[in-house]
Order: C-alpha cells, then structure tokens, then sequence
C-alpha cells in the first residue's frame, strides 16, 4: 500500500498486488472514457488522448506530487504487468507508456506551440486572434486558435499542459472581461499550468480595461508576459492588423527551437 494524498483526494492510495504484478492506482492513470473496451490494446493510440485530457483537468495542480511518486514507484522496483486505474480502460500492453506519459506532462516542458484563446462580440478581436495565429505559423509554431464558444475548456487546457505559450484575446464589456474569457481564466488558474510565456490582445470601443485585467491574471499564474498587449478601438486597421502580426512574431521568438 502506498499513500497517494492529492492525487487526487485527500485518502487516495496505490495497492501493489504481488502475486498478479498489479497496481491499483485510484485515480491516476485514468481517463473519462466509456465504451465496450477494458484494455488499452483494444483500443489503441485512441486512448492517448483521453488520458491526457483527464490528467490536464484532474491532475495537472498536482504535477511536482505525480514527479516524485513516479520516483518513488521506481525506487521500489516494482515489476508492473498491469494498471487499474478507478475509472478508465486498464493499461495492460504497455503499462510502462503512460507511466512515461505522466512524466512527461508532469514536467511540462514547453514546446514550439501556442495556445490562441479567445472570444468576440463583432468579430474584431477574432480578426486579431486569425491575423496573430497566421504570424505564428508562419514562424514554424504550431498554433492552435481556440474559440471559446466553439471550443469546451476541458479541451483547451488539454492543449495548454504542452503549450510554451498561452495567447489570450477579449473585448472589453462593462470594463471588463467578456465572461467565457473571466470564465476560462479562471480555470486555467486553479489547474496551475507551469512554464508559459503569455501575450494579451482585444479590440474595445470606450475604456479598453481587457488587455490589462489578462495581463493581471497571468502574472498570478506566473507566466511570463512577454509584451504589454495590443489594443485596438473598433476594427482593426491596417496599423492594427500589423501590431497583431508583429506580436505573433515576438511569440515565436520567446518559443524553444525544435
């Protein structure tokens, strides 16, 4: 028996069987899948997918725990043929696959990618968001929009656990955020994402307070903001157009090499 607080509950717990070379892990290792199958070998690289979405919205604050659990898995030198996770197919092919699976998304380790997360009430700030992905793509980064009325917010942070850089976008509305943007802000913050560049752009007709209050989101994520923002009044001119252009290219900059 091995205790596992907070992975996710305050009692949860691995049971290593022996004799069957099993290991019962409660919740980690799982996925929100239903279907007819059991194994992962009746199912195949489709099951990736789902494991990596529970472990962005389930496990993803308790990152630093899984690291150190897998070290101390290892340490003990358990022979695993088997993983039963509490709901989920079990792992039975390649126990070791999502094992390794779990390190790496632990670790977070940003990649050439970008996460552009936005909304929009007339189209200007989509019009931003179209012009700073096509920047990005350009520069080799594999950037992904995200439209927060088209996309649910369990996929969007599956797509932020190996991002380098989360890229916000929202219209100003009453002074402040439009509230898919407020809503998936926060969280994002309570799923504690780690080594993010970030950047903040959103067109507005009065005051223009968005780009600011992401800005101040982000610095309570501890990402590291990389340019001040753009705002734009109204539609975006052929002035604006180019700052969102040339913020897509400060990005790519900020993003690893692969």
């Amino acid at each position: 028996f091995m205790e596992t607080r907070m992975l996710h509950w305050p009692d949860s717990m691995f049971t290593y069987v022996n004799e069957d070379k099993i290991l019962f892990s409660s919740d980690g290792f799982g996925q929100h899948y239903a279907g007819v199958e059991r194994f992962d070998d009746e199912v195949g690289e489709a099951i990736m997918p789902h494991a990596k979405k529970y472990f962005a919205n389930i496990l993803l604050p308790y990152a630093p725990l899984i690291l150190k659990l897998v070290d101390k898995v290892k340490e003990m030198g358990l022979a695993i043929d088997m993983i039963c996770p509490d709901h989920g197919i079990i792992w039975r092919k390649d126990p070791e696959k999502i094992i390794n699976s779990y390190v790496e998304w632990s670790l977070q380790k940003p990649k050439r990618k970008a996460v552009v997360i936005f909304d929009t009430m007339w189209h200007s700030t989509e019009t931003m968001a179209e012009t700073i992905v096509a920047s990005l793509a350009e520069e080799g980064v594999d950037a992904r929009p995200m439209h927060l009325r088209s996309c649910h917010r369990s996929d969007i942070i599956t797509e932020v656990v190996d991002a380098g850089a989360i890229v916000m976008g929202s219209p100003t509305i009453n002074n402040g955020l439009f509230p898919t943007v407020s809503d998936f802000l926060t969280y994002m913050k309570g799923l504690k994402p780690l080594n993010k560049v970030a950047a903040a752009f959103g067109s507005y007709g009065w005051s223009g307070e968005a780009v600011k209050l992401i800005n101040s989101e982000f610095e309570q994520m501890k990402f590291d903001i990389i340019d001040p923002g753009v705002r734009i009044n109204y539609v975006p001119d052929d002035k604006g157009i180019d700052a969102c252009y040339e913020l897509g290219k400060k990005i790519a900059k900020a993003l690893p090499e692969e």
